[in-house]
């Protein structure tokens, strides 16, 4: 991996610094790459090159002045395309918003460039980015560096592909169903699921799908911002620009996280929750996941099969509930109410994803508040598990990256042990499990399957301790390893 472009953020920022490589130079890597390999992959699917090109040219004059932007100075990166960047578009994969262009950037998006970097282009992402895969009406559809017939993931699967093909240097994203978990483990680079309620979301919301539009926002609950990087070290230098309060809560509030539990990854106590009957992972998958913990073990690292005191599918259909509210504005009304009228039809016998999807979605918010006293209760059983613990390890979804499949999400289905799973069976429990929770979570490849795609493990950490599997992430690097660009991208 001896090529500039495939190298983390961390160490760019610095040859930058240090005058190794100018600002302009680098860009001008990225981009004869994205000319040379986006064409087969579509990770990036908007640009405003001469706009990158001026900031760059400028970020190296400062440089020659002695002068310092901050930690990401010159540079050059992407943002996911249902994050607003100043006059570029931002269409969350939809016809409706293909001629929106913001006339601001989105919090995230802000913090970043005043650390410095230079903002090149945004990455694909599914319709609404709700969904699993990223392909829309927009701009089609982002195939996986690994293999081009495969999935990167969504909704952040533009931004996983662009950086494990080494188009950008960074990327910054937003995760409610794995959006930037699985696009990782998908990929085999590095992602952060934040704690829920530590970055502003100002910004990330589809503009015409709300009452309140431009410089107003609203917090949609489990959507979190996040990194995703192509090094543990990445995600730690993101997180310290991006976590803050909202900026109207900023005169009177501050955030600041703690430090890692630990200094070394013997002394971490580390739970270990690799597979379950409730939802078995795929043996690819799994044989990677157990080679990386006996690597662990061998390395002394003090591990335990304890487990928090949860009902894994009671916790399942918690979020999963949650989650279909949480989004249930993306619903056009006039499905909303073709929904509402079909429930008052549907047969209580009737268990198809449909149905329960409609029953979820047109649900009453007694309802809401019966899962919300649920989600409370599994939060203080977490908080009571990392009293003793860590770090948990477990997979983030039970398969590889999967081929391309185009039909509707309910009757999509995924090979799992040579059995056909539901789609949302196989893609949705683990990453659940942080996510209802209001946890943050870090994934970490740690190998290949057998058909040559990346594994990632899921390392969840106490709720506000971001800091914690972020810093497990990175001393597993030497044992498990790390980011390894895929075969054709070098």
């Amino acid at each position: 991996m001896n090529h500039v472009s495939l190298k983390s953020a961390t160490e760019l920022a610095r040859a930058i610094r240090d005058k190794r490589i100018g600002s302009a130079e680098l860009l001008e890597l990225y981009i004869e790459r994205y000319e040379r390999f986006n064409p087969d992959i579509n990770a990036i699917v908007a640009t405003d090159l001469e706009a990158a090109r001026k900031r760059a040219r400028e970020a190296d004059e400062a440089t020659a002045k002695g002068e310092n932007w901050g930690p990401l100075h010159g540079l050059p990166m992407t943002i996911k395309d249902t994050m607003e960047v100043a006059g570029m578009p931002c269409t969350w994969g939809t016809p409706l918003l293909k001629s929106f262009v913001p006339r601001r950037n989105a919090a995230t998006v802000q913090s970043l460039i005043e650390a410095g970097a230079v903002i090149f282009g945004k990455t694909n992402v599914p319709l609404f980015g709700l969904d699993f895969q990223s392909f829309n009406e927009v701009y089609g559809q982002t195939n996986n560096p690994w293999d081009l017939h495969r999935t990167p993931g969504g909704s952040s699967g533009g931004a996983a592909a662009a950086l494990a093909a080494g188009l950008t240097g960074l990327e910054i994203g937003s995760d409610i169903g794995g959006s930037i978990r699985a696009p990782s483990h998908y990929c085999g680079i590095y992602g952060h699921k934040s704690t829920f309620g530590i970055v502003p979301s100002l910004g990330q919301e589809p503009s015409l799908l709300r009452e309140f539009t431009g410089d107003y926002t609203t917090e949609t609950d489990l959507v979190v911002s996040g990194p995703l990087a192509r090094s543990a070290d990445d995600l730690d230098l993101v997180m310290k620009l991006i976590v803050k309060p909202p900026i109207f809560q900023r005169r009177a509030i501050s955030i600041r996280l703690p430090p890692p539990r630990k200094k070394k990854l013997k002394d971490y106590k580390i739970g270990v929750w690799l597979d379950d009957t409730a939802y078995p992972v795929d043996a690819g998958v799994g044989d990677c996941l157990q080679k990386a913990l006996d690597r662990l073990i061998a390395a002394g690292v003090s591990a335990t099969d304890e487990h928090p005191d949860i009902n894994f599918v009671d916790s399942d259909r918690v979020y999963r509930d949650l989650l279909n509210l949480a989004t249930v504005m993306a619903i056009p009304p006039e499905n909303f109410e073709r929904m509402r009228d079909n429930v008052a039809t549907l047969s209580p016998d009737d268990k198809s994803n449909y149905a329960i999807f409609v029953r979820q979605v047109t649900s009453t918010h007694r309802y809401w508040q019966e899962l919300n006293y649920q989600r409370q209760i599994l939060r203080q059983k977490w908080a009571d598990y990392f009293e003793d613990v860590d770090v948990l390890l477990c997979p983030v979804t039970r398969v590889s990256a999967f081929p391309h499949d185009h039909t509707e999400i309910e009757k999509r289905v995924l090979q799992i042990n040579k059995r056909d799973e539901p789609c949302l069976d196989a893609l949705l429990p683990w990453v659940g499990l942080a996510t209802v929770a209001y946890l943050p979570a870090t994934v970490s490849p740690v190998g290949l399957t057998k058909d040559n795609l990346p594994v990632g493990i899921q390392v969840i950490g106490p709720y506000l301790e971001d800091h914690t599997p972020l810093h497990v992430a990175k001393l597993m690097e030497d044992v498990t390893g790390g980011f390894t660009p895929p075969p054709g991208f070098l």
